[in-house]
C-alpha cells in the first residue's frame, strides 16, 4: 500500500488514476491531488468519489447535543469531511482542468442509533481523528439515541443515516483538449437565448 500524498511512481505513468472512498481518510488533501496529478500523464484523467461534508449529519448533530446537554461542551466523534465548493478549488490549485464535481445522496435506515454506530465500527469508517476524545459516556450515548430518535425518527420506527458522495473528474492539460473561447468573443448574449429557435430558423430561411 502507498500513501496518496506520497506516491511511489514516476512523473508522466499513467493514462488514469481511479480513487473509489477512500479520499476522507488523506491527512493532507491539497497534496494527494498534486500527487494524482503528477502521475498523470499529459490528457491523463482523474476520476474519483468521496464521503462530503453532510456525511452522518444526523449522527452528529445528535451527539454534540447530548454532550452538550449532559457534559456541557463537545468533542467530534465524526470524521471531519470536505465541503464540495473546496474540492474544486483544490483540484483546480493543482493544475486539473475541464473539472466536473457532482453531489449524490445516499440514506440508510437503521433500528437505531447504536445500530448505525456498530455497522460504522464495522465498515472500519469509525472518527479518524488524531485529537478526537475517546471516551463517550453512557448517558451521553443514551440520550444522543432518544435526540436521534426524536429529531429523525422515521414512522416505522428507523432512523436515516445520511451519506453524502461527491464524483469528481478532472485532466491534466493537453494541447488537444478542448479550450474555452476568449473573453468577448460571443457572438450572441444570454438574453437571446430565449429567441433562439426564432433566430435559427430566420436563419435557415435566409440560407433557402
Amino acid at each position: 500500500m502507498a500513501e496518496e500524498e506520497f506516491l511511489p511512481f514516476g512523473d508522466n505513468t499513467f493514462d488514469l488514476v481511479v480513487s473509489s472512498l477512500s479520499l476522507h481518510w488523506v491527512n493532507d488533501l491539497p497534496r494527494a491531488f498534486q500527487e494524482i496529478y503528477r502521475v498523470l500523464k499529459n490528457d491523463g484523467v482523474f476520476i474519483g468519489a468521496m464521503f462530503g461534508g453532510e456525511t452522518l449529519y444526523e449522527l452528529r448533530c445528535s451527539l454534540q447535543l447530548a454532550e452538550i446537554e449532559r457534559e456541557g461542551g463537545f468533542s467530534p466523534h465524526v470524521s471531519p469531511f470536505t465541503a464540495v465548493n473546496d474540492l474544486g478549488n483544490l483540484m483546480g490549485r493543482a493544475g486539473f482542468n475541464m473539472l466536473t464535481v457532482d453531489t449524490d445522496e445516499i440514506q440508510v435506515h437503521y433500528p437505531g442509533m447504536f445500530e448505525l454506530m456498530k455497522d460504522l465500527q464495522g465498515m472500519g469508517e469509525s472518527n479518524c481523528a488524531w485529537n478526537r476524545r475517546c471516551l463517550l459516556h453512557r448517558d451521553s450515548m443514551l440520550a444522543a439515541a432518544a435526540i436521534y430518535q426524536d429529531m429523525y425518527g422515521e414512522e416505522d420506527g428507523s432512523v436515516p443515516a445520511t451519506f453524502q458522495i461527491y464524483c469528481m473528474i478532472g485532466w491534466k492539460p493537453h494541447e488537444s483538449q478542448a479550450k474555452p473561447a476568449k473573453r468577448g468573443s460571443a457572438t450572441m448574449s444570454f438574453g437571446e437565448l430565449g429567441k433562439v429557435n426564432e433566430i435559427v430558423s430566420k436563419s435557415k430561411k435566409d440560407d433557402t
